[in-house]
Parts: C-alpha cells; sequence; structure tokens
C-alpha cells in the first residue's frame, strides 16, 4: 500500500475522530491508527532498501567496469611483451599492441562512465522519489499543526 493513502486514512482518522466535551482533545480508535502506522513503518523500508539497493549495484556496476578494464589492459600488455622480442614483427606487434592497450584504456574509461551515469540517473530518480515524499509529509504535518486549536 503506498505511504501517502496511509498518511491520509490516519489524517482522516484524526480529522474524524469524536471531540471530548470542554477540551480540544479528541478520541480516536486507537488500534486503528496503531495498524496504520505499523502500515506506514512496513512500508517505509522498501523505499529505503531500494536506495541502498542501488547504492549497492551502482558499486557492484563499478568494481565490474574496473575489473574488466584491468583484464583488457593486463591482456594488451601480455601481448605487448610476446610481440616486442621479434624484429619487424615486434615493431608492427608494438605498434598494434600500442594501439590495443590505447583502445582498452578507452574502452575502459566509457564502462566506468557508463555505469556511473547510469547509476546517476537511478540515484536521481530515488531523490526525487523520496523528495515527494518528504515533501507529502512536511504538507501533512503542517496541515495537522494549522488544524491544533489554540490553548491558552
Amino acid at each position: 500500500m503506498d505511504i501517502l493513502i496511509l498518511l491520509n486514512a490516519l489524517e482522516d482518522e484524526i480529522e474524524n475522530a469524536k471531540g471530548i466535551m470542554f477540551s480540544s482533545k479528541v478520541c480516536v480508535d486507537r488500534e486503528k491508527c496503531l495498524e496504520l502506522i505499523r502500515d506506514i513503518r512496513l512500508n517505509l523500508p522498501d523505499e529505503i532498501k531500494k536506495a541502498q539497493w542501488i547504492k549497492n549495484e551502482r558499486q557492484r556496476i563499478l568494481i565490474d567496469a574496473q575489473r574488466e578494464a584491468e583484464t583488457i589492459i593486463k591482456d594488451a600488455e601480455s601481448k605487448i611483451k610476446f610481440l616486442v622480442d621479434e624484429n619487424e614483427i615486434s615493431r608492427r606487434a608494438y605498434e598494434q599492441s600500442q594501439a590495443i592497450l590505447a583502445n582498452a584504456q578507452q574502452s575502459a574509461k566509457e564502462i566506468r562512465f557508463g555505469s556511473t551515469e547510469y547509476a546517476d540517473r537511478v540515484l536521481r530518480t530515488l531523490e526525487k522519489n523520496i523528495e515527494k515524499i518528504l515533501e507529502s509529509v512536511r504538507n501533512n504535518r503542517h496541515e495537522l499543526r494549522s488544524k491544533r486549536p489554540n490553548i491558552d
């Protein structure tokens, strides 16, 4: 269930509660309110778990990209060492290995950049969602505070 729906239900329960005579206090259905609060708690951690998963996934992507880049570079360096021992062939091989190494470094850079961009987009979307939820909670709290009667 959506957290905003649960917050609205809790707000309705408080707003529609019967007033106590000669007091600004009201009687609410305790079990219903506690059940709504439990439901909110059960739904809230999902957003937090999603944020943690995205953070871990971003880290995993970056580590995988780094490993792949290192493997590509090691393979290129191995090819360089093997080909350098030959005369004319070694000269050509050295040129090819430099091109392979440059290509590998460029590929590694692109992989790192792509994974960082992806993680940033996902985190940005999550941040916007969390900001909307936070704004809704703030608005609801403000509304609740504004509906409190002044006690003199």
